[in-house]
């Protein structure tokens, strides 16, 4: 984001820029963040679960190493991707899109931290939590990265390596796959569909340019407002016993579930609005259900995910 209006108005070649940001580009944080904090989630839960402190079990090294893959393959999605970027206005002054890091620098840098993080996964926590999150980022750049510009199953496909953070932050604590990571990672799982239909109709006229295949970017425009929207509807219905099921398990007690009941019905609710656009879908005020959708699905995961550290093991820490 530009820091002001002069930089905003400045197209993507005249504007300068570093190495280090161009980097920051690259290796896209806001992503890398999200997939950190729900990794970390997953960490301490299994903690919990074996008694132990986070730190003693090697929290920070976990997360580094998670990191390190996730921004390998933040570099390793752009190259592939780079010429689409280049057709599209919010993704053209990427680094890889305007060549100022090249093909080969950009697969050096990304293949160099996904390899090492894995590495270092399996030494400093377990070969399982190394193999899972190499197998993470084979299934994010190799296999949903292509299959973007050739079906709408991307979607669901690229929603498996998406929902699995938590379940490697997970065995990266305990070392095994036990039901409380099944649940987490089923949580993202289904999070992620009325997130991404948000995400597709908000940069729907980006996304047909650059050729990408989505629900909202399907013909006619009433076939690709319906798709969305009763996708968004499914999975958000979907997330309301996905959402108990770590109460099932006795991961978290009653106070979770109340808490995630309550963010369920926000993000429902959210998602009802949005089945507006099906109404008038080349009405320019869809973008406004879309971006609210978004936003409250952004902020409900942390906050699932928060209700769920406070109360795990039924513990009444609020």
């Amino acid at each position: 984001m530009s820091t002001t209006s002069t930089s905003a108005a400045a197209p993507p070649h005249t504007r300068s820029h570093s190495l280090f940001s161009d980097y920051a580009v690259l290796f896209k944080p806001r992503v890398s963040l999200m997939v950190v904090i729900t990794a970390g989630a997953g960490f301490y839960l299994g903690s919990l679960a074996s008694g132990v402190s986070p730190f003693q079990l090697g929290l920070v090294k976990a997360l580094f190493g998670i990191a390190l893959v996730t921004a390998g393959s933040s570099a390793l999605n752009q190259a592939i991707e780079r010429g689409t970027d280049r057709r599209m206005p919010r993704t053209a002054a990427r680094p890889m899109a305007q060549h100022r890091i090249g093909l080969a620098h950009g697969l050096a840098v990304g293949f160099g931290l996904v390899c090492a993080g894995s590495v270092y996964l399996a030494l400093a926590t377990n070969p399982l939590t190394g193999t899972l999150t190499l197998l993470t980022a084979v299934g994010y750049i190799a296999i949903y990265t292509p299959l973007k510009r050739i079906t709408t199953v991307n979607t669901f496909i690229g929603a498996f390596p998406g929902a699995l953070p938590p379940l490697i932050g997970w065995t990266a604590a305990r070392g095994v796959v036990e039901w409380p990571a099944v649940a987490l990672f089923a949580i993202l799982f289904v999070w992620q569909f009325p997130h991404f239909m948000a995400i597709g109709w908000l940069y729907r006229a980006d996304y047909t340019h650059g050729g990408i295949r989505l629900a909202a970017t399907l013909q006619p425009s009433s076939t690709a407002a319906r798709s969305s929207a009763l996708q968004a509807l499914f999975y958000v219905v979907l997330m309301i016993p996905v959402s108990l099921w770590p109460t099932w398990l006795h991961v978290t007690g009653i106070p979770y579930a109340i808490a995630a009941l309550l963010l369920d019905a926000c993000y429902l609710t959210a998602t009802i609005r949005f089945m507006g656009i099906i109404r008038n879908p080349d009405d320019p005020e869809n973008r406004v259900l879309a971006r609210q959708l978004l936003k409250v699905s952004v902020i409900y995961l942390p906050l699932l995910l928060l209700a769920m550290m406070l109360n795990a093991q039924g513990r009444l820490l609020f």
